[in-house]
């Protein structure tokens, strides 16, 4: 392995957190990275630089970059406000001058994250959108996850290229079902944050409950920062526990008002809210000061604990002053843990590492992939985290999977399915590149020439995975010359991830498409038909269940699975990478089948490599 400037660390090692950043070599303390006065960091902490060389004009300017950049997805149930609180927040940002309204009845305006016909019909995100914006200083970029609950897997994706997260909770709803679900990847990760409870413009639950039903649901401790002043039409505002200021609602955002008080006893309130409702605030915001958690900048980025705002971002109240605190306390790029070993074909890599973003030579991450997001040139766009260095439009870089060179002379970045070419991007960035069949996600990318890893090994990001699909659909043709266009739109389908694509083990026209969630398939229906001019219908499959089966690298672990080939060969399938599936009709029969052939393994996921 080559020695370079925080080059891949074992895995043996302590992880590098942003707990630990005081330690970590080569980031010397700036005006951008400094703590704000409040002790909140903005930014990386300063090292004693006492064991390590004075960074280069090169590296300099990467750790500024690195420590500007806050990269993060909004994760929520259906119908709790995303997109709204996305557009408000590109408002705040200056990219875009016009809030889209999703289903408006006086204007063919969409909201700004969803761009594909069927999200614009039904009012709901199918896919992820990529946006960045600025805001107090730092550049963020905001991955937009799928807010219906169908799509899991591509919003676990997105949330592999994420450092931090913000939760939207609709406050008439509390916890709901897909919320629990991202929870939990969010804590499997170990991702930081931070929660906006929307709709205080509505009458909904107590904050007090909410709070509790956040602990109890999520297993998550909160913090509120901010605190509510009413509900529904009593909704007066909210006072700013941490900065001691009363923030006065209005439904046009040119009204509502800031007013700093010294306490929660300063006569300013009676003035402003009057004498019941200042009273009543007192009330509520001392016993959650004396009852509740203080906030922990160690606790929320160990994903421990939440800190809580609350507001409207219908009217946009209370969207700058968690924006305000988001970009102060969310975390800047982390290191990436990845892999390296052998080039051999079939070798899987096997030495654990983590790449640091202030590592000089560039490298990246595809985390999904997006067919025809231009209809007009039927195009497949390759989503890409900047993990390391620093991308300049026109590098040439090497394929990690392939080991193919290709020049980018067309990168991009996003808003939504707008693009312009990127010229730079720094590690947390997202840039597309194009794709011609050869990206899949999972892909690792560097530098033509990279001191990460040695000449002969390849580097692979890790933690990017395929989920068994629940769902199982057979695909009927109405024209059969249409054939040949069917496998090409299915097979582009599938490198997005949205669905997985069967075949049986030893060929056949018939295929087989599976989904985490039934919704995908009126997309998968809908697109055939939009972009690749296929009428097909789909039709029941005898499936339930599918496993990744895999048998031990030997002679016996050959023969055990021949043996399996022959009796189950209706149920078995390949994917679109190759890889064998056994297809179960119902949970008993899988589970009998596992138990009788305990020699083999059956994977409920599978790593992308």
């Amino acid at each position: 392995m080559v020695d370079s400037f925080a080059l891949c660390i074992s895995r043996t090692d302590p992880a590098i957190s942003v707990a630990d950043e005081a330690t970590r070599p080569g980031v010397p303390a700036t005006a951008d990275n400094a703590p704000s006065e409040n002790g909140l960091p903005e930014g990386h902490a300063a090292g004693d630089g006492a064991a390590t060389p004075p960074p280069t004009e090169k590296q300099t300017e990467l750790q500024k970059q690195v420590a500007r950049r806050r990269t993060f997805g909004i994760i929520s149930h259906p119908d709790a406000g995303k997109t709204t609180l996305t557009e408000k927040m590109l408002l705040l940002g200056g990219a875009i001058h016009e809030a889209g309204t999703i289903k408006a009845r006086k204007s063919d305006r969409h909201a700004t994250s969803d761009w594909m016909d069927m999200e614009k019909e039904r009012g709901i995100s199918v896919t992820s959108s990529v946006m960045q914006f600025n805001h107090g200083g730092r550049v963020l970029n905001l991955l937009d996850t799928p807010g219906h609950q169908d799509f899991s897997e591509d919003t676990y994706r997105v949330l592999t290229a994420v450092d931090s997260a913000l939760m939207v909770l609709d406050h008439a709803a509390g916890v709901e079902q897909q919320t629990e679900k991202l929870m939990e990847v969010c804590r499997m990760r170990e991702i930081p944050i931070l929660t906006f409870i929307n709709k205080l413009d509505r009458d909904g639950l107590p904050p007090l409950n909410l709070l509790e039903d956040i602990e109890e649901t999520l297993g998550i401790e909160t913090a509120p920062l901010s605190w509510p002043i009413g509900m529904g039409r009593r909704f007066r505002g909210t006072y700013s526990l941490r900065e001691n200021e009363l923030h006065l609602y209005a439904k046009k955002r040119s009204e509502q008002k800031r007013l700093d008080v010294t306490d929660l006893q300063d006569p300013k309130l009676d003035d402003a809210l009057g004498e019941d409702a200042a009273d009543e605030l007192r009330f509520d915001a001392e016993l959650v000061q004396e009852a509740g958690n203080d906030f922990d900048l160690e606790k929320y980025r160990a994903g421990e604990q939440t800190p809580v705002f609350f507001g409207s971002a219908l009217h946009g109240f209370g969207v700058e002053e968690m924006l305000d605190t988001f970009v102060q306390v969310a975390p800047p790029p982390q290191p990436r843990p990845a892999r390296t070993g052998g080039s051999t074909p079939g070798v899987r890599p096997t030495t654990g590492c983590a790449v640091a973003p202030e590592e000089e030579d560039f490298s990246g991450l595809v985390f999904k992939i997006q067919a025809n997001m231009d209809a007009r040139h039927r195009d497949r766009v390759a989503f890409l985290r900047v993990c390391s260095g620093r991308f300049e439009q026109g590098m040439t870089l090497r394929h990690q999977r392939t080991g193919e060179v290709t020049r980018t002379n067309r990168a991009m970045t996003f808003m939504a399915e707008e693009r312009e070419g990127a010229e730079v991007a720094w590690p947390g960035d997202i840039i597309g590149l194009h794709n011609h069949g050869t990206i899949k996600i999972g892909d690792s990318f560097t530098a033509e020439d990279t001191s990460l890893v040695a000449a002969d090994e390849e580097l692979h990001f890790t933690g990017v995975p395929s989920f068994a699909p629940e769902h199982f659909r057979k695909v009927h043709i109405e024209d059969p010359f249409r054939a040949k266009h069917l496998g090409k739109g299915l097979e582009q389908l599938s490198e997005e991830g949205a669905i997985q694509v069967f075949q049986p083990m030893h060929g056949g026209s018939t295929y087989i498409v599976g989904a985490v969630g039934p919704l995908q398939f009126d997309v998968t229906i809908d697109r055939l038909d939009a972009e690749y001019d296929v009428a097909a219908r789909l039709g029941d499959a005898p499936y339930t269940r599918a496993r990744w089966v895999e048998a031990p690298d030997s002679k016996e672990g050959d023969a055990l699975l021949g043996d399996f080939k022959d009796e189950f060969e209706t149920n078995l399938f390949t994917d679109a990478e190759g890889a064998l599936a056994y297809l179960a009709r119902n949970d008993w029969r899988l589970e009998r089948t596992v138990e009788n052939w305990p020699g083999l393994t059956f994977r409920a996921t599978k790593e992308r490599v």
